[in-house]
């Protein structure tokens, strides 16, 4: 039974321990409404993006060469898989939830015979997929220092990739990432970027034929200018999307280490007030045993 300097002693650590979770809880609060802001911000420009160049590859004149970030090498043998996840932990389920979705995508193309390779963004990403993939990681992004998340970071990361593609080092590459909904809800996304997956939109699909546009020059060099910039933008909109995630992530997570910390507490606190009473009583027992006897 532990003595009442030792249960001092840990009632003491866990108060400690709930003011430092009350007070990430509260620096994460503060920091989500500054994420959420600019990734709901980005997102209404890489629809808007993606409605372009959906518009633009329906339209696309027959014969025109389609550029290779849009029809791919031909091939479906090596996949890249860009991993984004965050550089510090203390974040619930978030970095880890992300590494699933990659690890269980790695596992279906390796069993089905396909070359996987791994771009971790991220450091958290990196410490769980190296322990199954260690071979399969080519190279490690770490933002550790980035203050604030912008369009060169994207940039830096989507020329590493482009770079990659033209050297012929993969066929397919897959962007995994968490989306932001609300601070409960954050949803591991795993999202196809080379070769560009455009969804078709009403106009090519002949609901909406009474709009007619004239490209000039033709949509195939606008799509070769489009396509490097719209992996810039999914992959920035993808970073600001993980940013609001791991600070929702957070919140959420030190909102229930607080509360369970003060639940301890008030465990604690109990079983010393017990374990004093109970030497209070052993004590008076002892000293009326004693003056009986004499």
């Amino acid at each position: 039974m532990p003595s009442l300097k030792d249960l001092r002693n840990r009632i003491t650590s866990v108060k400690a321990t709930q003011k430092i979770t009350k007070a990430m809880q509260m620096v994460a609060a503060a920091k989500l409404r500054r994420a959420q802001t600019a990734a709901e911000s980005a997102r209404p420009y890489a629809e808007r993006m993606a409605q372009v160049l959906g518009n633009l590859a329906a339209n696309l004149t027959p014969g025109a060469e389609t550029p290779r970030l849009l029809s791919g090498t031909g091939q479906d043998r090596t996949h890249l898989l860009l991993v984004c996840t965050a550089e510090r932990g203390l974040c619930g389920a978030f970095n880890s939830s992300i590494a699933r979705l990659a690890r269980d995508h790695a596992r279906r193309l390796m069993a089905e015979g396909k070359t996987v390779k791994i771009i971790c963004v991220g450091k958290k990403g990196y410490d769980v997929l190296r322990r199954e993939f260690r071979d399969q990681i080519v190279e490690l992004i770490e933002l550790r220092g980035v203050r604030q998340l912008g369009f060169e970071n994207a940039e830096t990361i989507a020329r590493n990739l482009l770079g990659r593609f033209d050297a012929g080092e993969f066929d397919v590459a897959t962007l995994f990432y968490s989306r932001f909904r609300s601070v409960i809800a954050q949803i591991p996304t795993a999202q196809q970027i080379i070769p560009a997956e455009i969804a078709p939109t009403e106009a090519a699909s002949g609901a909406s034929a009474d709009a007619v546009y004239e490209y000039e020059p033709g949509e195939g060099e606008i799509l070769a200018a489009l396509l490097p910039k719209n992996l810039t933008v999914q992959i920035l909109r993808a970073l600001l999307e993980n940013a609001a995630s791991e600070q929702g992530a957070r919140m959420g997570a030190m909102d229930s280490a607080t509360r369970n910390a003060g639940e301890m507490i008030k465990k604690q606190t109990l079983i010393y007030n017990r374990t004093r009473q109970a030497m209070i009583t052993k004590e008076l027992i002892e000293i009326i045993s004693g003056a009986e006897a004499l």
